[in-house]
């Protein structure tokens, strides 16, 4: 392996040697030779002569301090340093960059002829050489020059000048009144198609509105900007945050490494996460693309009004903003299913990530490659350590340290330990203890019993907290744990006031912990960890008759999911301890009876009559059973499907929809898509029929809830199915995205050289991550019996792939590398398969620091 690269630490950050009072970039566009002037004003911090800056993959020009050409400076491949400087002074820096030559995304570059950026987290260095870190805030004025067959010139802001030059060329200069790092810095140039509104803040200010998207989809914009509209709404509602310029701007590209970037005013999206109409996205694409449209614009107040002070705080801003969308399509829509759709990535990645070689707190306190640390954990256990804050604090006190924070840290960069300190505050609250969450790693795990008492009718439950099973010296924690006390009639037991109980949230500060309610004149079902209250683990023993009557009456949906997961789960690894795989009678009984009488939130049916994944459940093992995993999977589906064979065909006979995007229309299409699924594995003239209706119905959701079901089946006319909607939407890559992750998903023998074939199709591009993550990323995540055939050849051709995109796209491979940090869990055989392909990557000439830390990582474990 090559020398080890530099690892940053949290313990070492110092503040910068400069402030920048301003910065103001000039752009002279071109695909391979685009020059980029900077002129900033500089004032010494301690008086220093000297000052270093950041700066990758640029050729430099001209340096000059305060106007006189300057030769004081030394260059690596990565920094300019600067001797002989006055304590305050102008600098001006031009540089000359490739745009169409940078496959890494990041920096400058171009996507399909526009020109646009990507600099969090440290892409800005690839523009200019500067001070490239998250706490030095400045005004930037930005001067964007390009043909006049470029129409569209922007950056962050508002225009404050534009006009025509007289070389044929044309000029558009925005300035942004608010300071910001140069990660938010934006520039966006090209021919696009726009769609544009306006929105009335709560102070009255109108706020144009503009969406633009590649030529010919403007018809899959509106439902973005509705989105944005809400979002806006709600933010001023619910968080009493009014957007602050003239402008806000979303463009839409489709080569983006992220989803999408908060860019103050100028939002840089992934095209799939903006671009939809029923004939080419499905429901789930309707509501992902309102999550991450809220979720960037939040970050307006909660990442970029307030920004971060070092990397090590990304969670300051990510955590909290994955809370606020999670509240905001929660409170447009369903929190049930909202809520389960937070925990089944918490437990089928961000649980993984916790257990792995990668393990770190949601505030980390080293890293090699920022990139690397836009994980679960900061993301999405981030956002459940806010949870539990709001849990603690209620609304009303939660808000209150919203407020405060705030107030406080407008215009600066604040950190984890800021925000906390906030939320204590404003609530006269003693956080200490729970700021654990902030620096500890792995996931905690509690033992509960439970005692009735009948003759005293009470009911004690004693919880024990452990550490996770990798960080044996984590400190007890305090974890809030809901609970809910189902009597035999089905209805909440009211619980007793005592010590360290609130409400139904009993507070876990110990190693061991005991509660005991009284008045309890039955014994009760428990709903333990009510809404996931924590991320935690817990071992709980409850009978099969009380998750069935947790089923049937528990007060929160997300309870109800989750008693029916948990006896899935139990059955499958009953099934395979014993090698009887089947599920008993009673529990398909109790999926008969929700299907006997679909009433209610359909979509949640649905997801209780979905089994757990197999990412989910590998959590039960020690050394995963890769082929009984599967195996016992597939013969639960069969045997539900067989055995209720006549509910399912009468439940999606008389399943009728809309064609809307209502509620009620998103979750009847949501369960005949289930019943589709059940009924494909059964296959008759009937059910062949159906499965023709619904691929040739104008609804996407629909088409490929059927092409689904077909691969999931293996069903006789898959091959034309496919075949046939390649033809029909060729023209389309994002609707080919999903073909091409329905193609990797197919189980049979040929599935690996189909796979490696698709290299080929006219729409496939590996440079493209959006292309790359359809085809192989779905192999590998939701294809497991292929990708983990035992002769290896899944893990070769994923690591063929990587060994490539180390080259193209460091960033990307290093994200489709996560299917290997796992090597350790699986059988010998299988682990020394993996091992022999990170070996490989690890002996490339030129590997990435992206691939160098986790591939190291993962070796080391």
């Amino acid at each position: 392996m090559q020398a080890k690269p530099a690892a940053k630490l949290l313990k070492d950050y110092t503040p910068p040697s400069h402030q920048v009072a301003e910065l103001a970039l000039t752009f002279e566009l071109a695909p391979h030779a685009t020059l980029v002037s900077a002129k900033s004003t500089w004032l010494a911090v301690n008086n220093s002569r000297e000052l270093t800056l950041q700066g990758v993959e640029l050729e430099l020009l001209e340096v000059k301090v305060n106007g006189v050409v300057h030769q004081d400076f030394t260059q690596t491949a990565s920094e300019l340093h600067l001797t002989s400087l006055p304590t305050q002074f102008t600098l001006d820096i031009q540089c000359r960059i490739d745009p169409a030559g940078n496959t890494s995304l990041e920096g400058l570059y171009q996507s399909g002829g526009a020109y646009c950026t990507q600099c969090e987290a440290e892409g800005f260095r690839k523009i200019t050489y500067f001070l490239d870190r998250p706490d030095v805030l400045t005004q930037y004025t930005v001067t964007i020059i390009a043909p006049k067959e470029v129409p569209y010139l922007l950056s962050n802001g508002n225009k404050i000048d534009s006009g025509d030059l007289p070389d044929g060329r044309h000029f558009a200069k925005w300035h942004d009144p608010f300071n910001k790092p140069s990660y938010l810095f934006a520039l966006v140039a090209g021919d696009f198609d726009v769609l544009e509104d306006t929105f009335v803040t709560q102070s009255g200010r109108e706020v144009s509105l503009q969406l633009f998207v590649d030529k010919g989809n403007l018809g899959k914009a509106p439902h973005a900007m509705t989105s944005l509209k809400k979002a806006m709404a709600w933010d001023e509602s619910r968080f009493k945050l009014e957007y602050d310029l003239d402008i806000y701007m979303i463009v839409a590209v489709d080569f983006f490494n992220m989803g999408a970037m908060e860019n103050k005013g100028l939002n840089i999206f992934n095209s799939a996460c903006v671009l939809a109409n029923q004939e080419t996205a499905t429901d789930r694409d309707f509501h992902t693309i309102e999550s991450i449209v809220g979720h960037e614009y939040f970050h307006n107040w909660t990442g970029n009004r307030i920004t971060c002070r070092d990397w090590f705080q990304l969670s300051l801003k990510e955590g909290l903003t994955v809370f606020r969308d999670q509240e905001f399509s929660s409170d447009l829509g369903s929190r049930g299913l909202n809520r389960i759709d937070a925990v089944e990535a918490m437990r089928n990645h961000q649980f993984a990530e916790d257990a792995g070689p990668m393990a770190h707190p949601i505030r980390p306190e080293q890293v090699i490659e920022m990139n690397n640390f836009y994980t679960v954990t900061v993301y999405n256990k981030g956002a459940e350590v806010i949870r539990m804050l709001h849990t603690l604090l209620g609304e009303a006190g939660f808000q209150a340290g919203m407020q405060l924070y705030v107030s406080r840290h407008d215009g600066q960069a604040a950190t984890c330990d800021d925000f906390v300190a906030a939320m204590a505050d404003a609530n006269d609250a003693d956080l200490t203890q729970f700021k654990l969450w902030y620096s500890q790693f792995g996931t905690p795990r509690l033992v509960v019993d439970s005692v009735y008492d009948s003759t005293q009718q009470t009911l004690t439950l004693n919880i024990k907290q452990l550490p996770p099973k990798n960080n044996p010296e984590q400190a007890m924690l305090h974890i809030p744990v809901a609970i809910e006390l189902l009597d035999d009639m089905g209805k909440s037991v009211p619980l007793s006031a005592q010590p360290n109980v609130s409400g139904k949230v009993l507070h876990v500060k110990a190693a061991e912990q005991s509660f005991t309610f009284t008045g309890v004149t039955s014994k009760p079902a428990v709903v333990m960890l009510e809404d996931f209250s924590a991320p935690v683990q817990v071992q709980f023993d409850s009978s099969l008759a009380d998750k069935l009557h947790i089923l049937r009456f528990a007060r929160s949906d997300y309870a109800r999911w989750e008693a029916m997961q948990q006896i899935y789960t139990v059955s499958v690894v009953q099934a395979i301890n014993s090698g009887i795989k089947r599920l008993d009678a009673e529990i398909v009984a109790a999926c008969g009876e929700l299907l006997s009488k679909p009433v209610g939130d359909l979509a949640l049916i649905s997801e209780l009559l979905t089994l757990p994944s197999f990412d989910t459940l590998i959590a039960q093992f020690e050394t995963i059973p890769v082929e009984a995993l599967c195996e016992t999977l597939a013969a639960f589906e069969h045997q539900l499907a067989c055995e209720l064979k006549p509910l399912w065909l009468s439940c999606y006979a008389q399943l009728q929809e809309d064609g809307s995007l209502s509620a009620a229309a998103v979750g009847t299409r949501a369960l005949k898509n289930t019943c589709l699924g059940y009924l494909a594995k059964v296959s008759d003239v009937q059910i062949d029929t159906w499965l023709k209706h619904a691929l040739e119905n104008p609804n996407m959701t629909l088409k490929l809830g059927a092409l689904k079901a077909m691969v999931d089946a293996t069903h006789s006319g898959l091959d034309d199915a496919m075949a046939a909607f390649d033809g029909a939407w060729r023209h389309d890559a994002l609707v080919m995205d999903k073909w091409f992750a329905l193609q990797a998903q197919r189980r049979d023998l040929a599935a690996i050289t189909r796979v490696k074939g698709l290299y080929q199709h006219p729409r496939f591009d590996k440079g493209n991550p959006n292309r790359v993550r359809a085809l192989v990323g779905s192999l590998a995540r939701a294809n497991p019996s292929v990708f983990h055939r035992a002769d290896g050849s899944g893990y070769q051709l994923l690591g063929d792939l990587l060994v490539e995109l180390n080259a193209i796209n460091p960033q990307n491979a290093s994200r489709m590398l996560t299917p290997f940090m796992s090597w350790r869990r699986f059988d010998s055989a299988r682990g020394e398969l993996i091992r022999a392909q990170l070996q490989r990557l690890a002996a490339l000439s030129g590997l990435s620091d992206d691939l160098y830390e986790k591939v190291s990582k993962a070796l080391e474990a």
